[in-house]
């Protein structure tokens, strides 16, 4: 045993006592190191101080190594592959997501011997390169839309032995070529669930993706089921984190003429005493998010933006250390008083988590539902 195998075992056994990774994917798991697929340079990032760390493989072996193993998300790329020197850059755009996530995700995924499995967003290939050791490569089909990410993850499988269809192309098409699938399977972030996953996938078969609103980054795994109907719905799991599927992303530039300069002088009230944590708080995020549609929202220290993606509508509430906020709006929407109502929908509702919610997809759209799916709204 070599001093770098030590620790993929040590992360083995940490999976499965967590219960993240079930048993049957632990022979996988141990055929199909991380560290293979992570390049010489890359940026660990530190969920709770929010920063990276930058480990050069070349320049200090063994640190490169333990990082490879943490439990921990690895950035692999800076915007879009624009990005070059040593410091980070300023968006994530690819990545190698934590251990934890990647391995809960394909227990929830739930496959048997022979499924056919579509994955969306290759990204690094260690993903793929379970599923092959799980499936066999024949039944793996790895869709990733940048051209540079691709051939790097397509070239670190066939290193490790694993020879899955890597395609180069826009995941949200899915690949009807191979169609249908029993999973799909998506590792970047959406918005809307593309419907040609859904209809890419046979009755019966599952969906699963990072799914969330422009309110908040935060999203939720949901778990869908494709129905005879050609529809698809399933329940949210619980709270994820992903970067967004590259169509999808939000261009916050689209805001910067909604305030302005001169905004101060805007007559301002006094909010009532919804607290700074009860706006930023992940649930209430969460829950705004599915029922205030087209509004995207900014936590910046002590004051919280919205914006209406479909007018110049904005909002801006700034929290002294006590009392009510400070509450300046402007445009036809009146996103606070649509906050304040939700707010209190969500609390009279019990104050549900995201995995009390689910997500239904149809040809026509997509709508979301707490408890019954018969009383959905349309997101």
């Amino acid at each position: 045993m070599t001093d770098t195998d030590r620790p993929g075992e040590q992360l083995g056994r940490y999976l499965l006592d967590r219960g993240d990774m079930t048993s049957d994917w632990a022979v996988p798991f141990a055929a199909v190191p991380r560290a293979a697929f992570l390049p010489e340079r890359m940026w660990v990032w530190d969920i709770e101080t929010q920063a990276t760390e930058l480990h050069d493989r070349r320049a200090d072996l063994a640190a490169w190594t333990r990082a490879a193993h943490r439990d921990a998300p690895i950035v692999t790329q800076w915007d879009d592959g624009r990005h070059t020197g040593p410091a980070a850059g300023k968006l994530a755009t690819s990545s190698a997501s934590m251990p934890s996530v990647v391995l809960s995700m394909l227990r929830d995924l739930d496959v048997v011997d022979g499924a056919r499995v579509l994955e969306i967003g290759t990204g690094t290939g260690w993903n793929a390169g379970l599923l092959c050791a799980r499936l066999g490569d024949a039944n793996v089909v790895t869709v990733e839309v940048d051209a540079q990410v691709a051939a790097t993850a397509r070239t670190a499988l066939g290193r490790a032995g694993w020879r899955p269809e890597v395609i180069c192309g826009d995941g949200a098409a899915g690949h009807r070529d191979r169609a249908p699938f029993d999973r799909v399977i998506a590792t970047a972030g959406v918005r809307r669930v593309p419907y040609a996953w859904v209809e890419q996938t046979r009755p019966g078969g599952v969906v699963l993706a990072p799914w969330g609103t422009h309110y908040s980054n935060q999203e939720a795994l949901v778990r869908l089921t494709v129905s005879e109907d050609g529809t698809a719905s399933g329940p949210f799991l619980r709270a994820v984190e992903f970067m967004t599927l590259r169509g999808q992303r939000l261009d916050w530039e689209r805001f910067s003429g909604h305030v302005p300069d001169h905004y101060e002088s805007i007559p301002a009230v006094r909010g009532t005493d919804a607290t700074l944590g009860e706006l930023a708080g992940l649930a209430q995020r969460f829950a705004c998010g599915l029922r205030m549609p087209r509004c995207a929202q900014v936590v910046n220290g002590h004051r919280v933006w919205l914006f209406d993606m479909d007018s110049t509508s904005w909002t801006l509430a700034e929290f002294p250390e006590e009392g009510a906020p400070l509450v300046r709006q402007s445009g036809s929407r009146r996103l606070w008083d649509e906050v304040l109502g939700v707010l209190d929908w969500w609390e009279r509702e019990g104050s549900p988590e995201p995995h009390h919610f689910g997500l239904t997809v149809t040809p026509d759209g997509q709508s979301a539902w707490l408890g019954d799916a018969a009383d959905a709204w349309t997101v």
